[in-house]
């Protein structure tokens, strides 16, 4: 029952089991239908990390299950439910749980990391305006953010969630003003501190919940999925309390086409471990009373593009990096393929988005601030 269902499954996206194209799925055991048809998700995922399948292009095949909506059709099993759960009833980034996202996944090591990200350290979505090289997309981005943000030389930029230091130090070396950057994970931090050095940025080991002082801009990329849809009216209020009067606040975060309060088991599990993607009406909703939307930009195809080049480059150091590492092996790199090249065909599928949200304060009389969207 288990073979023909997910062989079924499968086969109205246009996946085939053992078939001829690179999107296909190529069955090594057996076992893998059960596991499939009892996990779903989770069950993929892990068994694609064990060696019970391959697939040529995974990117092809997420894109092509998800255009399908296989995620939506598939019928829901009480143990796949039961795993989702405790994202819905319990508070899963409290304070005393907010740095397991920190040991879990950005402090597995800096080399994994620069072995496929661009100079600037930009572990979040580029902007392939006018260009197909990262590493100038990755610049773009940059240049879009503080474009949004009118940065002037007198400012002071909070980045909250500041990974490697990267857009901190491309700002404060092109505008001249001053940065702080807040984190939770000791090893970005540390390369942080020593990747801006010679400039006007400090940094700080600190929740976002203990963030005090005033800045006339705060900006806060690729860090908003890991606050949780029970701390977003939190995470508002102190940008809200942190940003002097006319100042200026940018949003860049992934996003969820419709409001959830889980994420996908493999990711939570292997990835990015209480993780959740926030909804628009999740956003707007947890803003209300606080800040006005002066602009949403969607960047989500450029994910696509973001990710493919990230595996690209993953592969190609691959030999090098698990050479000098034995904790990268066989069973790891499967596992960050799979993640990249998964989450790659979902942008394409447009099942998961990318935002920009620029906001002001909202109080009367509150002018639209002078900046390029």
């Amino acid at each position: 029952m288990a073979a023909k269902t997910v062989k079924t499954l499968l086969g109205n996206a246009g996946v085939l089991v053992n078939g001829p194209n690179p999107w296909d799925i190529q069955v090594h055991d057996e076992r893998w239908y059960k596991r499939v048809y009892n996990q779903r998700n989770l069950g993929l995922g892990k068994s694609y990390m064990d060696g019970w399948w391959d697939c040529k292009r995974l990117d092809v095949m997420f894109f092509k299950l998800l255009q399908a909506g296989l995620h939506h059709n598939t019928p829901k099993r009480l143990r796949y439910l039961l795993k989702l759960l405790p994202g819905m009833l319990f508070n899963l980034q409290t304070i005393m749980r907010s740095r397991i996202i920190a040991e879990k996944h950005y402090d597995l090591g800096n080399d994994l990391f620069f072995s496929f990200l661009d100079p600037y350290l930009q572990y979040s979505c580029a902007f392939f305006q006018d260009t197909q090289d990262l590493n100038e997309a990755q610049h773009n981005k940059l240049q879009l953010i503080s474009s949004k943000l009118n940065l002037q030389q007198k400012d002071h930029l909070l980045d909250i969630g500041c990974g490697w230091g990267g857009l901190l130090k491309h700002i404060t070396e092109r505008h001249a003003c001053q940065g702080t950057g807040v984190n939770i994970s000791s090893r970005q931090l540390n390369h942080a501190r020593k990747f801006c050095k010679e400039l006007p940025v400090k940094f700080k080991d600190q929740d976002y919940r203990f963030i005090t002082g005033q800045y006339e801009k705060i900006v806060s990329v690729g860090m908003f999925e890991h606050v949780g849809h029970k701390n977003y009216r939190t995470f508002m209020k102190v940008v809200h309390d942190c940003l002097k009067k006319e100042g200026i606040f940018l949003l860049h975060t992934i996003g969820a086409n419709r409001s959830k309060r889980s994420c996908d088991p493999w990711i939570t599990k292997y990835i990015f471990p209480n993780g959740m993607l926030p909804s628009i009406m999740q956003i707007s909703k947890s803003i209300e009373g606080l800040f006005i939307i002066e602009d949403v930009h969607n960047l989500g195809p450029n994910y696509d593009k973001t990710l493919m080049a990230w595996n690209n480059n993953f592969q190609q150091t691959w030999p090098d990096l698990s050479k000098n590492n034995p904790k990268y092996d066989k069973r790891f790199k499967r596992m960050w393929e799979y993640y990249l090249l998964s989450c790659a065909g979902a942008f394409r599928a447009r099942d998961i988005q990318v935002w920009q949200l620029v906001m002001t304060h909202d109080h009367p009389g509150r002018k639209q601030p002078e900046c390029r969207f």
